[in-house]
């Protein structure tokens, strides 16, 4: 019975991380979306009333490093930006401490 509520245990966890997961691409699509659309309105508010000067360039360098990190989060592109990352570094400095700890006991 134990481990038949050990598996439903740990099949609910993935069962929610996997949720989150969706839930954080499908976040990011919609912030791509917002990217194109507010873009394509910024040049064109920029083209009509100011072409002399392209400031949209600087709101799409702006905008568009955000996103980028926003995907690179998301997609894992970059091993240190995840949560995986982050939960084996806490440990790794909890055990540290621990070990010093115990070297001066």
């Amino acid at each position: 019975m134990e481990l038949n509520m050990e598996n439903f245990s740990n099949d609910f966890q993935k069962f929610e991380r996997a949720k989150k997961q969706v839930k954080e691409i499908k976040d990011f699509y919609a912030h791509a979306l917002w990217f194109v659309f507010g873009m394509a309105f910024m040049i064109f508010i920029n083209l009509k009333y100011s072409p002399q000067y392209l400031w949209f360039l600087w709101s799409l360098l702006g905008w568009g490093i955000g996103l980028f990190f926003h995907g690179a989060r998301v997609f894992n592109w970059f091993p240190f930006m995840n949560k995986d990352w982050e939960e084996k570094k806490i440990k790794q400095f909890m055990e540290e401490e621990d070990n010093q700890k115990r070297k001066f006991q």
